[in-house]
């Protein structure tokens, strides 16, 4: 017999070990690592070349240390470091580690360090019919009355196999006889149990003991077996069985009720009378100990009671086996089922699982776009587990129930706007409607993508700028600043000077910008005797899909600078020199006039300021020259000792920072009075021409008066009006040609206009209300936050 159980036992060996060669072969086209082995292998045995399956190089496995992280618990597995093999390490039973499991799948998880890497691997231990079936007892004693009549039936204590599946319990055979026969009851998850059929009625005078043997036989192959010895006892008189006043007892509890609570009593009679009469209680042979645990009941009073904790969630309803057993000397039992149902109290709370959920949402969707899917399901059952969610916070979302039970979608409800709130908090709250109601709160991001809805923006309109001329060809003149409240690609701003046959002054083509920060270059340099100003149109395009653009215009002003050097008038120039012969009679008095200088300078304010010195005389002592006019002017009498020729070489200068110049020379001769005479009729002809010239001259000088004169006006209007308007601040434009008896210098520095006259010198400043010629305007561009670039 042993000798056949160990043939049988290396048969089933080299079985597994084929059926594990053959998972080995196939495990390398799938996608997750899986073993199976029979249990009760002996330590060492090879499961598997773990690092080939898993495709590490067994050269590295030592140096990264390829482990199994088993846990607390002492590791069933190890790998060599060696060779990459998986091997048994202690022997494996299947019963102790996987208990009424029908699948046991033990999960790995192996570890490679530096770097850090985590395989899984699956081994299945397969069940190996290595037990036998065996009942509690190896002898069972049953005693019978002799009153007891065919089809009585005595309830059997069931074999247990810790096998499972086929090589669990499958048939039972009793010993053949006379009076009994053995029927089976199937008790569904409890498995069969056997039961002893009384067909024949006993006579204890003829035999008071029967002695049978019940044989349990399992499904494994060959099968096992487990045998226990019964012991029949003819009693004698007891001849009544306690009998239960309900056929059927059914009650329900509610959970998680306190220990101790009683919720159900049983009552069984027996019309026996004395001991054989007297009834007590207890569970039947059958209750398993998920019932022993939890329950309870009085033997005395039948009165069950709850003994742990009850759970809804964990078992919904017991079947719990009751048996009345009376004292006769040969007691009598009678076995009944109490059904106890668990009613569901609200204790637990709604779960809540985002299912889908979209990154980003852009700010252009429509009210009704899905953003999220959430799943809320409460363990409860009833109006318990009934789950009401909403959104509790003001969002524009709003959450929808979906046709699917338990799921509800995040929509919006009103238009989106990521420059106003780029990033939502949803808070999702879910309550159930039991009493006391139950809730649970989560919150989850929702982050709005933009759209190209803004056109760029610039920080000024329109822009105004001073440049001085002659400025440098390809120097930066000017910068505009645009900006964007989209982000990303959307806010990429690039710029260009917007070009047109309708530019008055024809300025622009020689203008260029940068199209990435908006610096504007000039081309050539400016010429203020030209062009006083111009304007030009800039946009800004942004870089989304489609663009969006905007315009501004800038108004440029040109400002003066001293690059033009005096120019003679009188006296004429000839051959590049001016000369001029004046003749005076020799009887003038002192303060007689000789001749005028005439000049004028093409700059304006202190450019273009005058200022006449004598350079050179051959007697000081005979001429003066008025230093604004140019008027040359006899000190004193001439006498008889004084020359006939007198020559006086004039300097013309402006008043520019780098002042610039120009000669003038006057001969002057001293006649007699009568010689005087004639040459004043040769000069009256020169006389008619000079004063056409001076006719001209003084139209132009009349004509910038009153232009002057009209802007003061404008000025001390616009003063007055405090207009915020950018045109208030700035004088409209003048050309002026010629020398300039008061003209109009913007300062800079000082930020100001001032009015400078032949009489005043440079640097002087006359305060508003004074009787001077300077008007100084305010600047409100500080109170308006205007930023003008300079």
């Amino acid at each position: 017999m042993e000798q056949r159980r160990q043939d049988a036992w290396r048969d089933r060996r080299q079985l597994v070990v084929f059926v594990v060669a053959l998972v080995l072969v196939f495990s390398g086209a799938s996608a997750q690592i899986r073993y199976s082995i029979s249990e009760e292998l002996k330590e060492g045995t090879l499961v598997g070349n773990i690092a080939k399956d898993l495709g590490i190089d067994i050269g590295i496995i030592k140096e990264r240390g390829f482990r199994i992280v088993s846990g607390s618990t002492e590791p069933l597995f190890h790998v060599n470091q060696n060779d990459g093999m998986l091997y048994v390490k202690r022997k494996i039973d299947r019963e102790e580690v996987c208990e009424r499991v029908s699948v046991c799948l033990i999960n790995l998880k192996t570890v490679l360090e530096n770097p850090l890497e985590i395989h899984y691997v699956g081994v299945e231990i397969l069940d190996v019919n290595d037990h036998s079936p065996s009942f509690p007892e190896n002898e069972r004693e049953l005693e019978i009355s002799e009153s007891a009549l065919p089809g009585a039936r005595f309830q059997l204590q069931a074999a247990r196999d810790a096998d499972s599946g086929v090589n669990a319990v499958q048939q039972y055979k009793l010993s053949s006889n006379d009076h009994f026969r053995l029927e089976l009851s199937d008790r569904g998850k409890d498995g069969k149990v056997p039961m002893l059929f009384l067909h024949k009625q006993l006579d204890r005078e003829t035999s008071s003991r029967h002695q049978l043997l019940l044989t349990a036989i399992d499904g494994g192959k060959p099968p096992l077996s487990g045998t226990v010895k019964l012991f029949i006892n003819v009693l004698d008189i007891n001849d009544n069985m306690p009998v239960f006043n309900k056929d059927v007892y059914s009650v329900t509890l509610n959970e998680n009720s306190p220990i101790g609570t009683k919720f159900i009593q049983v009552n069984a009679s027996d019309m026996d009378e004395g001991l054989n009469g007297d009834v007590f209680y207890s569970f039947g042979s059958n209750a398993n100990s998920k019932v022993r645990e939890l329950f309870n009941i009085d033997p005395n009073t039948g009165e069950i009671t709850v003994k742990g904790l009850i759970d809804y969630e964990g078992e919904e309803s017991f079947a719990v086996d009751i048996q009345a057993s009376d004292k006769g000397p040969v007691p009598l039992t009678t076995d009944k089922i109490v059904f106890i149902k668990i009613v569901d109290i609200n204790d637990n709370s709604p779960q809540i699982e985002v299912a889908s959920m979209s990154s980003a949402i852009s700010e252009d969707s429509r009210p009704g776009t899905t953003v999220a899917l959430i799943s809320i399901t409460d363990l409860d059952s009833g109006l318990n587990g009934k789950v009401v969610g909403n959104i509790s916070n003001e969002v524009p979302f709003t959450l929808i129930p979906s046709i699917q039970d338990n799921m509800y979608a995040i929509v919006t409800k009103a238009l989106l706007d990521r420059e106003k709130q780029p990033h939502y908090d949803v808070t999702i709250v879910a309550k159930d409607a039991g009493e006391p109601a139950l809730s649970s709160m989560t919150t989850i991001g929702v982050i709005v993508s933009d759209v190209n809805d803004n056109s760029p923006v610039f920080s000024l309109s329109p822009y105004m700028f001073y440049v001085t001329e002659n400025n440098q060809p390809g120097a930066i003149i000017c910068s505009v600043r645009a900006f964007d409240k989209d982000e990303n690609q959307n806010s990429v701003i690039s710029y260009y000077i917007a070009r047109g046959g309708s530019d008055k002054n024809k300025v622009s083509p020689f203008l260029n910008i940068n199209s990435e920060n908006g610096d504007i270059l000039a081309l050539k340099g400016f010429d203020f005797e030209t062009v006083k100003t111009f304007d030009f149109q800039v946009v800004a395009k942004d870089s989304g899909t489609p663009s969006l653009s905007s315009n501004v215009t800038v108004h440029v002003f040109i400002l003066d600078q001293n690059d033009n050097a005096p120019v003679i008038l009188y006296p004429v120039s000839a051959n590049g020199t001016a000369e001029g012969v004046e003749e005076i009679p020799r009887n003038v008095n002192a303060g007689h006039l000789v001749t005028k200088v005439r000049a004028y300078d093409a700059d304006i304010g202190y450019n273009g300021w005058l200022l006449y010195s004598l350079q050179e005389v051959t007697d000081h002592s005979l001429f003066a020259l008025d230093r604004y006019t140019g008027h040359i002017r006899t000190l004193r009498s001439f006498t008889e000792t004084d020359e006939a020729e007198h020559k006086l070489v004039i300097l013309v200068k402006d008043n520019g920072n780098v002042s610039l110049s120009a000669t003038a020379t006057v001969i002057v001769k001293v006649v007699e009075p009568k010689e005087a005479f004639a040459a004043s009729d040769v000069k009256s002809a020169a006389k008619d021409e000079e004063d056409n010239v001076s006719f001209y001259l003084i139209i132009t000088l009349g004509s910038v008066s009153i232009l002057f004169i009209i802007s003061i006006i404008v000025l001390i209007a616009m003063q007055c009006s405090k207009s915020t308007d950018y045109s208030s601040k700035y004088l409209q434009e003048t050309n002026y040609d010629g020398t300039l008896c008061h003209s109009i210098q913007y300062r800079s520095g000082d930020r100001r206009y001032m009015l400078v006259g032949p009489r005043m010198s440079i640097g002087s400043t006359i305060v508003p209300g004074s009787n001077g010629n300077t008007l100084v305007v305010s600047d409100r561009r500080r109170a308006s936050g205007e930023v003008r670039n300079t």
